[in-house]
């Protein structure tokens, strides 16, 4: 199994980013997917969650609004597209895989410990 993000780097504030994610070694396309981030010093927190099918999305209160979660189930990519980014979002991005049966019962989770398999992680640095 492996995950891995792309497309980090530094941004002004108010810049935009687009991170992905490639899978590969499991059914990309059965697991509801997350984004989790973890700045210096703090713990890893929760960003965004999508559905087996990309119907459903769940966002942290912090980034809705502002963040967009999707997933191209035949290119088994997940994306984060991330705007008005501000310096509190500089962290360190990681995608997760959460297996869940692929159907309408998926639950969206937001606790890091829910999600199976994890990538080594992006960094996203916002700053002028």
């Amino acid at each position: 199994v492996q995950l891995v993000e792309s497309g980090g780097g530094l941004v002004q504030p108010g810049g935009s980013l687009r991170l992905s994610c490639l899978a590969s070694g499991f059914m990309f396309s059965y697991y509801v997917m997350g984004w989790f981030r973890q700045a210096p010093g703090k713990e890893r927190e929760f960003v965004a969650a999508i559905n087996y099918d990309g119907g459903r999305t769940y966002y942290a209160d912090s980034v809705k609004g502002r963040f967009t979660i999707s997933r191209d189930n035949a290119k088994n990519t997940l994306y984060l597209q991330m705007t008005s980014l501000k310096p509190e979002d500089t962290a360190v991005y990681y995608c997760a895989a959460d297996a869940q049966p692929p159907d309408p019962s998926q639950i969206l989770m937001s606790t890091s410990w829910d999600y199976d398999y994890w990538g080594q992680g992006t960094q996203v640095t916002v700053s002028s």
